[in-house]
């Protein structure tokens, strides 16, 4: 049998990804996410410049501590500064002071740099390269040198980009990593300057490509193809401009489609948990349509896909989305066929199979509905309600509502308006409850309120959390008077689930998708008491 060949990947995010626009890791966050890349397979993991800032230097005082099982952490610099020897440079001084088994610095390749930004002769740069590898080699286990702008470089100078390969190679480097600084080079364009410098030297090549093209995941893996064994890149793709290669895209292509050995199988099954962590910790919205990774990844709408995959998923999945972590979702819309509602059905643990008639007057509900408006796509928790009541021929109400009022008031153009909701309503035992509260607007008021009058039936209320609210306006031409869609994220600490309502008033709509919220968690919890939910297993591969 042929063995596989390894690729080993170099993470960047807590360096080059903490240089993106809204991200900002604590000392805390880089240590969590370096033990999950360690748990993941990464071989380095980029710490930061030590010196740049004092959350850099506590991470690389905070890291050793780690159990770190198979990742070497490396710290981040430039060569030596001109008019300096590296043992006189501080930048030195402190990569040193990191105590890192790994040490990169970049340097400039491209001659435009040398003359325009460092402002010395190109024989000038070329001293600073090799007297700064060759000082760290005397110091570090494994230095790496990031050739900077190389392939803009080999491009307008393809003497002296090799050159400053060659020269690094000759003070020692382990690593040689071909950077794609810019973002701005062609695939071709990448797989001529690797052939070029493993034509030239016999140091091993990584890559380091950045996404201003939307190219970063192609050019690493054309690099790859041309023999390139390290790749540089970020979780997720965050990066400095539109980002560096996206690492989850990346490991993904290599062992799935292009047969490298990266990591192991069961570490594949990580990528989409390892992601999700890293945009948690960013503070940023997971991208639902990441390759491979993302919610939408493996969903599926449309009618006929939707039949199609339940015969064989590999119609419309390139590859079994469980490798990476992922699974198959089926939506709910007006382009759905019944075999989304039995399929949502199953998911649920509902059984409509028997129930062939009231399948198709769901779906026509479906339909009906959303042509009003209502979107099941990312409220699965009022489409589940909406099952429950095609099954037991009508929806379990835990409260009837009796009325309510929602006030908003501003009394002087300084201050912020009040508002305040009063509402009754009837518990499951016919009392009925009337309250008011207050909120910091009129949905959060009437909200209080719902919550108040129900704690004394429900206190299990209390675990509800509203983590998201969104309004839609549909049919902007109308104006004010246009229709609006709410949707409402909740959970309990345990469940995440969305609801939604439609309206003309926005109060009503928000009350539509609240009043979803609450049921829900209601009927979820007695659901799971009687029998606990087991997820249905995605369609096998063939």
């Amino acid at each position: 049998m042929t063995q596989q060949p390894t690729v080993e990947l170099y993470d960047t995010t807590l360096r080059d990804g903490c240089q993106a626009e809204d991200i900002s890791f604590t000392v805390e966050d880089k240590l969590r996410i370096a033990e999950r890349l360690d748990d993941f397979g990464i071989k380095y993991i980029e710490g930061g410049w030590p010196g740049s800032n004092p959350r850099d230097e506590a991470f690389f005082r905070e890291v050793k501590r780690l159990r770190l099982k198979q990742a070497s952490i490396a710290a981040f610099g430039s060569t030596c500064r001109a008019g300096f020897r590296p043992h006189q440079d501080p930048i030195f001084r402190k990569l040193l002071q990191a105590e890192t088994p790994v040490v990169t610095i970049f340097g400039k390749t491209w001659d435009l740099h040398v003359r325009d930004d460092l402002r010395i002769p190109l024989p000038a740069n070329l001293d600073l390269i090799y007297e700064s590898i060759a000082y760290l080699k005397r110091h570090v286990d494994t230095v790496i040198f990031d050739a900077e702008h190389f392939f803009d470089g080999y491009k307008a100078n393809p003497e002296f980009a090799l050159e400053c390969c060659r020269v690094a190679a000759e003070a020692g480097a382990d690593w040689i990593c071909l950077c794609e600084t810019n973002g701005g080079r062609m695939p071709d364009e990448v797989a001529a300057g690797v052939d070029a410098v493993r034509a030239a030297i016999p140091t091993p090549l990584g890559i380091h490509c950045h996404n201003d093209s939307e190219l970063a995941v192609a050019n690493s893996l054309i690099a790859v193809r041309h023999g390139v064994r390290q790749v540089q890149g970020t979780i997720n793709g965050i990066g400095e401009r539109c980002g560096n290669a996206n690492l989850c895209s990346v490991v993904a292509n290599l062992q799935l489609k292009m047969g490298y050995r990266v990591v192991s199988p069961a570490q594949l099954r990580q990528l989409r948990d390892l992601s999700h962590f890293v945009w948690e910790l960013a503070n940023l919205e997971p991208n639902k349509r990441q390759p491979y990774v993302g919610l939408s990844a493996f969903a599926h709408k449309g009618g006929v896909h939707v039949a199609a995959v339940q015969k064989n998923s590999r119609t419309y999945e390139h590859i079994d989305p469980t490798l990476v972590g992922n699974r198959q979702r089926v939506l709910v819309s007006d382009l759905s066929g019944k075999g989304n509602i039995l399929y949502k059905a199953r998911e649920f643990g509902l059984d409509l199979e028997s129930l062939k008639p009231s399948v198709r007057r769901l779906l026509q509900e479906v339909k009906e509905l959303e042509s009003r408006g209502f979107q099941f796509e990312g409220a699965e928790a009022s489409f589940e309600l909406l099952l429950q009541k095609g099954l037991n021929g009508k929806r379990t109400r835990h409260f009837r509502l009796i009325g309510f009022r929602v006030i908003d008031e501003k009394r002087t153009e300084d201050e912020p308006p009040l508002s305040e909701a009063t509402i009754m309503i009837e518990g499951p035992d016919g009392e009925v409850e009337h309250t008011a509260a207050q909120g910091n607007g009129p949905v959060n008021a009437l909200d209080n309120a719902l919550r108040k009058a129900l704690r004394k039936f429900y206190p299990e209320i209390d675990e509800v959390q509203l983590l998201d609210y969104k309004v839609r306006v549909l049919g902007g031409g109308e104006g004010t008077k246009a229709t609006v869609r709410v949707l409402i994220e909740s959970g309990d600490g345990k469940d995440r689930w969305g609801t939604v309502g439609v309206s003309h008033n926005v109060i009503e709509a928000s009350w539509q998708a609240l009043v979803d919220s609450i049921d829900y968690k209601l009927y979820k919890d007695r659901k799971q008491k009687k029998r606990p939910r087991t997820a249905v297993p995605p369609p096998a591969q063939d």
